[in-house]
């Protein structure tokens, strides 16, 4: 059988679509090229939109990281370090900037500290709360959603890769991904009073290290050797700061200083507590752990 013949493809035959033209009109500007290859004004252009989307992804996808900052940020301007509480007994006002709260309930918050270990912490009853991580990851709830269904609990928080021993019973065991956690509660008026309220919540909180072998461990995983015998907790009062009437802002910024708040926060947690994709958009615009 004869071959057929192959046909040469010219240039006559290159669709126009194919082609690069000397000029192009953009919403970013008239972009030149020579031969198809960008001018250097046209080079730099495209840089600087490209500076501009990956900023933009980054300020997006990252807002959950920079509202727990703020709200850490604003908790620090109130007087609160960790493991101490802000609790509005007189309800929350417009002194204090929060995003979506309100002021017909009792709010507490505060964020704990697990670089050094576990946690515990003592919920009040009949509650409406939840404990997150420092990327507003959900940790584990307490009060009427949580575990403990409203009566009040132990809740025992590990800190990023904890592989060291737990309690057999007693507690509400959940991890976290970063070294802290925020703590967001509210409780209900009684008879539209909030003093009955207030004097059970400071009661019932508690926050204090966890205690290898002691408190939810029983004798059998004692006599098995798992653990040492520990000591009973050292429970300290929490300090509670007073939040009604107190001027604090707990909203993320919309200037540039944003991405500061946002690279304290990198650079502060572990490495790996953050989603890859989110991580990936930071670090494209220089937000790098460690850097």
């Amino acid at each position: 059988m004869a071959s057929t013949p192959t046909k040469l493809q010219t240039a006559a035959d290159i669709p126009l679509s194919l082609f690069t033209p000397d000029e192009m009109d953009t919403w970013l500007g008239k972009l030149t090229y020579v031969d198809g290859a960008p001018t250097d004004d046209t080079i730099q252009k495209v840089y600087d939109n490209l500076d501009f989307v990956r900023a933009l992804e980054g300020y997006m996808d990252a807002h959950q990281g920079a509202s727990v900052a703020a709200l850490l940020k604003g908790f620090r301007e109130a007087g609160a370090e960790d493991n101490d509480i802000i609790i509005f007994s007189e309800l929350m006002d417009s002194q204090s900037l929060f995003l979506t709260a309100n002021a017909d309930t009792v709010y507490y918050v505060g964020s704990i500290n697990l670089q050094n270990g576990p946690m515990v912490f003592e919920s009040p009853p009949d509650a409406l709360g939840v404990i997150d991580d420092m990327w507003f990851g959900h940790v584990i709830d307490f009060g009427r959603p949580g575990p403990d269904r409203g009566a009040g609990g132990r809740f025992l928080l590990l800190p990023p890769n904890y592989d060291g021993s737990l309690p057999d019973s007693g507690f509400h065991v959940a991890q976290s991904r970063t070294n802290r956690v925020l703590v967001l509660g509210r409780s209900f008026l009684v008879d539209n009073d909030p003093r009955p309220v207030v004097e059970i919540i400071k009661k019932s909180i508690k926050i204090y290290p966890y205690t290898p072998g002691g408190y939810g461990t029983s004798i059998k995983t004692l006599l098995l050797g798992e653990v040492q015998p520990g000591k009973p907790a050292s429970i300290t009062p929490v300090k509670f700061i007073e939040g009604s009437g107190l001027a604090f802002n707990t909203i993320p910024p919309s200037d540039h200083t944003y991405f500061d708040l946002i690279n304290k926060l990198v650079q502060e947690e572990v490495e790996g507590s953050f989603d890859p994709e989110i991580m990936g958009a930071l670090a494209a615009i220089g937000i790098v752990k460690g850097q």
